[in-house]
């Protein structure tokens, strides 16, 4: 069967993360800028209504069924456990192997966000920091947080009401069970800060360090961090420089 525009536009960014990974760091922009040029391409071969359309949400990470089992995968590779009940969850606190995330000047986290489960896994704290400072830096705007860890039971309650949310357990249940993953907000951003988080994490998706999706229903960021990003963070000097560097030249190339 002959692949569509639709079909090969999903596959994208799997195709320029291996390119990227073989390339290597110094080429990421080049691959950045291949996959804006590759998305221009199929919104001007469609018609102008379903281009309007494709311009609303044509995220670079959308969700998907392998999405979640390799967030699953990492979750197992960690021997991680799926939090079952608040008990648990105030244990793994008290051990520290949960860590609060606070708001600062760079980071907000959502009112209404239970403040018993503004908690995840200390790499993942780190990420959210440095993506936080590197964000506030360029647009002089804070980063939102709108969900990190959750329960079993918190899981279940959410899939009673809404169909849409990853299950609670199996190969694909929702990895906020490990405490690994958190939401961050994209409503209300602009183009041009979607696209720098799209850059952003495009470039730390091609090293393995996040697995992102892109949520329409919640307009989020779906961000699970891999342990193997602070290995990755103590070997960078300039970080989180380092990232905003590759990004700002893929944003200058492609503007």
């Amino acid at each position: 069967m002959t692949q569509g525009p639709r079909t090969f536009a999903t596959r994208l960014p799997v195709l320029f993360a291996l390119l990227a990974v073989m390339l290597g760091g110094s080429n990421i922009a080049l691959a950045l800028h291949s996959v804006d040029a590759h998305h221009h391409a199929i919104l001007r071969s469609h018609h102008p209504i379903r281009r309007i359309r494709r311009l609303l949400w044509n995220p670079l990470f959308r969700p998907s069924h392998d999405s979640l089992l390799k967030q699953n995968e990492e979750i197992d590779r960690l021997d991680l456990p799926r939090i079952v009940d608040d008990a648990q969850l105030e244990e793994l606190k008290a051990s520290h192997a949960l860590v609060p995330i606070e708001a600062t000047e760079t980071l907000r986290v959502e009112p209404s966000l239970d403040p018993s489960r503004r908690y995840c896994r200390p790499w993942t704290l780190d990420f959210v920091q440095d993506l936080s400072e590197v964000y506030y830096d360029k647009f002089h705007e804070q980063i939102q947080l709108n969900s990190a860890v959750r329960t079993v039971k918190v899981q279940q309650k959410l899939r009673r009401r809404n169909r849409n949310a990853a299950p609670a357990e199996g190969e694909t249940a929702s990895s906020h069970l490990a405490g690994i993953t958190v939401d961050l907000q994209r409503r209300g951003m602009t183009k041009d800060e979607i696209r720098f988080m799209e850059h952003y994490l495009f470039y730390l998706h091609a090293l393995n360090l996040v697995e992102p999706e892109e949520e329409r229903r919640h307009w989020c960021f779906h961000i699970m961090v891999s342990d193997r990003y602070d290995d990755w963070r103590q070997t960078q000097t300039l970080l989180p420089r380092h990232v905003v560097d590759q990004t700002s030249v893929a944003l200058g190339a492609s503007n």
